[in-house]
C-alpha cells in the first residue's frame, strides 16, 4: 500500500507552502496532505491594517483569531487528520521548523498512527523545551535582530506573536533573506513571505511535550539535515538527533541531508521529493499495527 505523507507546516506558514513539494511527490506517484494547523490557512487573521498602506498602530492592536491556541490544540488537530488518512494505508508524518513539536505531541500520545516520522530541520525536543534550546551554545549563530524590529505589537497583550511580513524597510527584509533564504533569490523570497501570515501563537510547550520513548521512540524516524539553514544551525538540528538516538538507541534516526537554507528546500522541492520517496519505499507491504 502506497503511503500518505502528511505534512505539517512551521511558525507562520500554512499548507499553501507545501504545493510545490506536493506537485513534485505528486508527479513521483506519491499521495500527500498538507496541514493547516488552528489559526493557519483560511483560518488565519489578516487585518485592514496590514494591507496597504499599512497602518503600523493599528496593526499592533487588532485582535487575531490565533490567540489563545495552544499545542495541545495543534497536536489534537494534526492527529484527527492521521486518524483519517491511516485509513487509506501507511502514514509518513513531515514537519518542518517549529512544526515538530507539534508532530512530536502527536507521536506522543498516538505512536498507532504514524508509520515513520520525518523531521525537516525541525524541533523534536527531548532534554530541554524548546524556548530553553534558544539560550544553548548551538544557536549563538543566530541573529534575531532584523526578525525582531518586524515584530509588532506587545505579545503579552496581544495573546500572540506577530510580524509585519509586508515591510519594505531594506533592512528587516535583508534579515529575512539571511535567515531563511540566503541562498535564494530576492524574488524568490518576496513570494515567500507573501505565503506567510502575520501571527504565530505563543505556546511552545511543557517537558510533558518532550518526545517520550515508549510512543514516539516506538516510531521509525528519519531526520532531513539542511546545511545552510541559519534559522535552525546545522549544530542544534545534530544535537536534535545525538538526543534523539540517546533517548531511544535501539530505534536511531536514519539521516539524510540536503544542501539548503531554511526554506530553499520549498522553493527548490525536487530534492526533497526523491529523499521523501526514499523513505516511502522502505515502509513494508503494509501498515504497523
Amino acid at each position: 500500500m502506497q503511503p500518505t505523507f502528511v505534512l505539517v507546516h512551521g511558525a507562520f506558514a500554512n499548507s499553501f507552502s507545501f504545493a510545490p513539494l506536493q506537485a513534485e511527490l505528486g508527479l513521483l506517484g506519491h499521495r500527500s496532505v498538507a496541514v493547516d494547523l488552528p489559526g493557519h490557512g483560511f483560518a488565519a487573521t489578516y487585518p485592514h491594517a496590514y494591507q496597504a498602506p499599512q497602518d503600523i498602530e493599528g496593526l499592533a492592536t487588532a485582535p487575531g483569531a490565533i490567540k489563545g491556541v495552544t499545542l495541545a490544540d495543534n497536536a489534537a488537530h494534526l492527529i484527527g487528520i492521521l486518524e483519517r488518512a491511516k485509513q487509506n494505508g501507511p502514514v509518513i508524518l513531515v514537519s518542518h521548523s517549529r512544526g515538530g513539536m507539534t508532530a512530536t505531541v502527536a507521536a506522543n500520545q498516538r505512536p498507532d498512527l504514524i508509520d515513520r516520522i520525518v523531521y525537516v530541520s525541525a524541533w523534536c525536543p527531548v532534554n530541554l523545551d524548546v524556548s530553553a534550546y534558544y539560550a544553548e551554545a548551538e544557536m549563538a549563530t543566530v541573529d534575531a535582530t532584523g526578525l525582531v524590529s518586524a515584530m509588532v505589537g506587545d505579545p503579552a497583550e496581544l495573546g500572540l506573536l506577530r510580524s509585519n511580513f509586508r515591510t519594505a524597510d531594506p533592512g528587516v527584509l535583508s534579515a529575512f533573506k539571511a535567515a531563511f533564504l540566503a541562498d535564494g533569490t530576492n524574488e524568490e523570497l518576496m513570494v515567500l513571505l507573501n505565503t506567510f501570515q502575520p501571527d504565530e501563537n505563543l505556546d511552545v510547550g511543557t517537558p510533558d511535550d518532550r518526545a517520550q520513548a515508549d510512543t514516539w521512540g516506538r516510531i521509525p524516524k528519519t531526520y532531513i539535515r539542511l546545511t545552510e539553514d541559519t534559522s535552525l544551525p546545522l549544530a542544534m538540528q545534530d544535537r536534535m538527533i545525538r538526543e534523539g538516538d540517546a533517548l531511544t538507541p535501539e530505534n536511531p534516526y536514519d539521516v539524510r541531508t540536503l544542501t539548503s537554507s531554511h526554506l530553499k528546500w520549498l522553493v527548490d522541492p525536487a530534492p526533497a521529493a526523491r529523499v521523501l520517496g526514499e523513505l516511502a519505499a522502505l515502509q513494508p507491504s503494509s501498515a504497523r499495527s
